[in-house]
């Protein structure tokens, strides 16, 4: 972002086209773990061959979070999900169909480390899913449970997270959910004609989405096909799309396999086309 030109300096952020990863951390999937997602696969997770299913149509990227980075990628789909009966309540993973060997922690302080060195760069962290974390219920106090806990105070609070200056609305995700990329770039044509605010980010999003009724059956078990190959056939189709998209420029646009096929210069080169217009 440093290396834009200076016209470019000036403007919001959601005026520019960012480079980023669709599902961040799916290069890191344990194929040992248990099945998030699909859920009618869920009670096959102690059949490896299940996991291995799971494992083979669920990675979307390559390359390490800090690769990603290096490569000039600035939003980061992390989707955080919590293990059922983890000893630790407050450890969190980062998951897509089977969950990830990084925790939270670890994944965030190695793009905290990678951002102090980096401070003219700006990265966009959308955090979403949170698998695991249903609601518990609550008991409802009597006042002889209030007299034998000792407590005489009952506090409610109603406090928004957008209230929080240092946090950020749910950012939009426009996406084609289908596995032909035809399909994709018709969807994305349509929201992007639409017109979005010019005061909010939005995410086009390039991945292709395995359908989840009977159809996923016609792709996961292909023996010798999985998700990259998939996207290393669709990827460049779908770059092409992107190079065309001068008068309705995207914002955000992510991406799988983003360390190939010149996806980040891709998607700068819109900011470059823009001030050349101008």
């Amino acid at each position: 972002m440093s290396q834009l030109p200076g016209e470019l300096h000036k403007i919001p952020l959601c005026s520019l086209a960012i480079p980023g990863s669709h599902d961040s951390m799916s290069y890191d999937l344990d194929i040992n773990s248990s099945v998030v997602e699909p859920d009618n696969l869920k009670g096959l997770s102690k059949i490896y061959l299940a996991r291995r299913i799971v494992h083979k149509w669920a990675v979307t990227q390559e390359e390490s979070i800090t690769k990603q980075l290096d490569a000039g990628v600035r939003y980061f789909d992390l989707r955080i999900a919590r293990k059922p009966n983890d000893p630790d309540p407050t450890r969190l993973y980062f998951y897509h169909g089977l969950y990830t060997r990084t925790d939270v922690e670890t994944g965030l302080r190695m793009i905290h480390d990678w951002a102090e060195k980096h401070p003219k760069e700006i990265l966009i962290l959308a955090l979403s899913h949170f698998e695991g974390f249903q609601k518990e219920k609550r008991n409802i106090p009597t006042l002889k449970s209030c007299w034998d806990q000792g407590r005489n105070v009952i506090v409610s609070y109603d406090y928004s997270a957008n209230q929080h200056p240092e946090m950020w609305g749910r950012i939009p995700y426009y996406y084609g959910d289908s596995m032909d990329p035809a399909e994709v770039e018709s969807k994305l044509r349509q929201s992007l004609e639409k017109g979005r605010s010019s005061e909010a980010f939005y995410v086009c999003g390039l991945n292709l989405t395995l359908p989840e009724d009977t159809r996923i059956l016609r792709y996961i078990f292909r023996p010798c096909d999985n998700l990259t190959k998939v996207l290393q056939r669709s990827l460049p189709k779908l770059l092409q799309w992107v190079k065309q998209q001068t008068s309705h420029r995207p914002n955000i646009v992510a991406s799988d396999l983003v360390t190939r096929d010149n996806f980040v210069s891709t998607v700068v080169q819109l900011n470059i086309s823009k001030v050349e217009i101008t």
